[in-house]
């Protein structure tokens, strides 16, 4: 995680003092984008001086409501890009980016209601550092493509197909589905858009890898293993 964090540090010396400074991480649906983003606002909270901040945004949180799904007929295919508000997000990321920054809300999605809490989120004056992350931040479709000109810095989280499998099923069992449904869900959808994400590899200023170390148990550390752009 050092690395990385130091590559944050690095960029944020070079906007100015009242700039926020975005980071955008995206990857496969289950390739462990929120893991990361945790670890690196974590490192990134040690690091900054006290009335400083880093803060995780999710773009989860901008899942069109059950309700709109219904009627447009996607509620089985919920995850894909169209059913998302990419506008809304666009719009969240615009005013983060004013200057002085401006206090703002976001919503963020609850999985075990399935669906978004409106202002769950609150990014105050002190953020200096947003760690977004999301599947499609770098997806050039339609009402899409903007949002990667907003982004500071992109990293996209290289996995397998074959990792993220086991970890979708898995989580839509959580959720509640039966495993046979799970695996439906799995096979239908979330697979499907690991294949249109994997497109927008080539539009992420570095490719980051996990690594999973023996101590402590299960802990992975992160790595730029290639880099298309410096900050």
């Amino acid at each position: 995680m050092e690395q990385l964090t130091e590559r944050v540090i690095r960029g944020l010396s070079r906007v100015p003092a009242d700039n926020r400074f975005i980071v955008g991480i995206v990857g496969y649906p289950g390739a462990g984008k929120s893991t990361l983003a945790q670890g690196l606002v974590q490192a990134l909270n040690a690091r900054l001086p006290s009335e400083q901040r880093a803060q995780i945004l999710p773009m989860d949180g901008y899942h069109l409501p059950n309700h709109t799904l219904d009627r447009l007929g996607l509620r089985a295919l919920k995850g894909i890009p169209d059913t998302f508000d990419p506008l809304g997000f666009t719009q969240l990321l615009m005013q983060i980016r004013q200057s002085p920054p401006l206090s703002v809300l976001a919503p963020a999605f609850d999985r075990s209601i399935d669906g978004s809490v409106p202002d769950a989120i609150e990014i105050g004056r002190d953020t200096r550092v947003i760690v977004a992350e999301g599947n499609y931040l770098l997806l050039e479709k339609e009402e899409w493509c903007k949002i990667a000109d907003l982004l500071d810095d992109s990293w996209f989280l290289d996995t397998s197909l074959e990792t993220i499998r086991p970890r979708l099923i898995s989580r839509h069992v959580e959720g509640g589905r039966e495993l046979a449904a799970a695996i439906a869900k799995v096979e239908s959808t979330d697979l499907p858009n690991a294949m249109l994400i994997e497109q927008t590899r080539r539009r992420a200023m570095v490719l980051v890898s996990a690594v999973e170390t023996p101590q402590p148990a299960g802990c992975r550390q992160y790595q730029i293993v290639s880099q298309q752009s410096e900050i």
